[in-house]
């Protein structure tokens, strides 16, 4: 009984340590530079949002019949 006490305690403390308040930079620190061409740099929420190369949208197209596969040109046998 006291185990799960102390697995439901440390849980509770786990979920209450999330930081709610905006992101700034520490104290004597700058955010990085804009990029080429940008007039100001980007928020942290702007630089914590991953672009859309590196979280892609899934395509979820489902087969509803057998179908050839079309050649692949970089389909090469080992060398």
């Amino acid at each position: 009984m006291m185990r799960i006490a102390l697995a439901f305690a440390a849980a509770l403390a786990l979920t209450a340590c999330g930081q709610r308040a905006d992101l700034k930079p520490l104290a004597g620190e700058q955010l990085p530079p804009p990029p080429l061409g940008a007039s100001e740099p980007k928020s942290p929420e702007e630089l914590l949002t991953p672009p859309t190369q590196a979280a892609p949208e899934r395509s979820v197209e489902l087969r509803r019949r057998s179908e050839e596969r079309a050649d692949d040109p970089f389909d090469l046998p080992p060398e």
